[in-house]
């Protein structure tokens, strides 16, 4: 377990009221290095999913799967439960929302942008946002869920 003392041989018996002589053990022991990193994995695997975007919104649940994900960091357009229309964590007045999307789609290179909307929101708020979406130049809108809710054909999951 730990670094201990070994016998230098088989060869030489201690002496009757003698030491015997050890010799350093010489090897390494990886078990609390190994216990340390899986340690700080851990930490890592919950403190990951706690990066993202932090505005509270209630989604909506549904049965679909997660879309792949890019190398790039995802641009996130949350609609709140009042209305407010935030681009990642800053607040955008409706009329900026197409002039700054222009201009963050000439800088990225992808044109996948997901969208984040209250349940509460109606259905007219949502196409309206995924329309300026649209005309601020992105074309792959993916919507964001929660993932356990009703499915359509009643099957369990």
């Amino acid at each position: 377990m730990g670094a201990g003392a070994q016998q230098s041989g088989g060869r030489r018996r201690a002496r009757r009221g003698g030491r015997s002589q050890t010799r350093p053990m010489s090897e390494i022991n990886v078990t609390p290095f190994v216990d340390v990193m899986l340690v700080l994995l851990i930490i890592f695997m919950v403190a990951a999913p706690l990066l993202t975007v932090g505005v509270p919104v209630d989604l909506p649940k549904t049965a679909a799967n997660a879309l792949p994900s890019d190398s790039e960091e995802p641009l996130t357009v949350t609609l709140t439960a009042s209305g407010e229309i935030q681009i990642q964590t800053t607040a955008t007045p409706r009329d900026q929302l197409i002039p700054k999307l222009r201009a963050i789609a000439a800088e990225r290179g992808g044109k996948q942008i997901f969208l984040r909307a209250d349940g509460a929101i109606p259905y007219q708020d949502v196409m309206q946002v995924m329309g300026a979406l649209n005309a601020g130049g992105f074309s792959n809108v993916g919507l964001v869920t929660d993932t356990g809710g009703p499915t359509l054909d009643q099957a369990e999951r």
